[in-house]
């Protein structure tokens, strides 16, 4: 019924949620039982019949207002030490800054790196996620962590976790935050400790000796370009990049300008100073996510879309 359990505090909620389960199946069959028997009992068996007036009786309303409010007791205290777990991280958490934008998650390392819908932890230590918004409201979810929080724009918001297993699980956005908030997709990889570590010292390197066209289609997909931008002419939320490069673009004031290696270039830092017509600005910056290599790179990838 459930997705596999990944976390520390992830069996403490399954094990709510059974129990408010198991509680509310077995009211509903009670209840159901006895409706059907006092209808087949007190059901009218001639002309005659008549219902007698009946008044209360202290005894059963006494108990159906007690037992319900003992398990809502129960729940609520039972929810209330959950979240209070939930809520306060361990003091040895390795902290990682989340940044949501439309539509796609940045995750910032203590050691300057910064991965796109890649979310890279050790197994069997507390990470803490603090998270902030660039544009609308996200909502950060993982099912195998059973963890999930609201990411705001202008504010911070945060959540731990201790993953117990290495292997992969889905983050999900569970706040509808636009056209492409579905694709709002990133995967969270658990390492070991030492392959963890490995991962931080290494992270971006193997790209460096990379061939640019090769290294920027690698990165349009890492930073989830293709998201909004098709590579065959396709229409998205933007523009296609096939026939971009050399081209002459129609903006929202009907200035005309020519896509060359300036015009990409400001569209990745400042997507918004100049929007094509038809279009939305919707496109997040990347500044401080790509940098000039990178850029380059993207560059040289659109240039071979013809």
């Amino acid at each position: 019924m459930l997705p596999p359990a990944k976390s520390t505090t992830a069996a403490e909620t399954d094990a709510l949620f059974h129990f408010i389960t198991s509680v509310s199946l077995i009211l509903l069959l009670g209840i159901t039982i006895a409706i059907v028997y006092f209808a087949w009992k007190y059901r009218r068996r001639s002309e005659d019949d008549v219902t007698p007036v009946i008044t209360h009786n202290s005894t059963l309303e006494i108990t159906w207002s007690v037992i319900p409010l003992i398990l809502v007791m129960i729940v609520f205290g039972w929810g209330l030490t959950g979240y209070m777990n939930l809520t306060t991280p361990p003091d040895d958490a390795y902290e990682i800054r989340v940044v949501a934008k439309s539509w796609l998650w940045e995750f910032h390392y203590q050691n300057g790196h910064v991965s796109v819908n890649e979310m890279h932890v050790p197994v069997d230590r507390p990470v803490k996620l603090v998270m902030s918004s660039d544009d609308v409201i996200h909502s950060l979810y993982i099912p195998d962590y059973r963890v999930k929080m609201d990411v705001l724009p202008n504010r911070y918001t945060s959540l731990w976790f201790e993953a117990t297993e290495i292997g992969e699980s889905v983050i999900y956005c569970a706040e509808y935050c636009g056209t492409a908030h579905s694709n709002m997709l990133a995967t969270a990889h658990v390492h070991s400790q030492e392959d963890f570590e490995i991962w931080l010292e290494t992270a971006g390197a193997e790209d460096d000796d990379m061939d640019p066209v090769a290294r920027g289609e690698q990165l349009v997909t890492r930073n989830a370009c293709d998201t909004c931008h098709s590579s065959d002419g396709t229409r998205l939320q933007g523009p296609t990049f096939q026939g971009l490069f050399g081209s002459e673009r129609e903006m929202e004031d009907g200035e005309i300008v020519v896509a060359d290696e300036n015009y990409i270039r400001e569209s990745i830092l400042e997507p918004n100073a100049r929007i094509t017509a038809g279009y939305q600005p919707v496109m997040p910056s990347y500044a401080g996510t790509l940098d000039d290599r990178q850029i380059d790179a993207i560059i040289e990838y659109i240039k071979t879309l013809e």
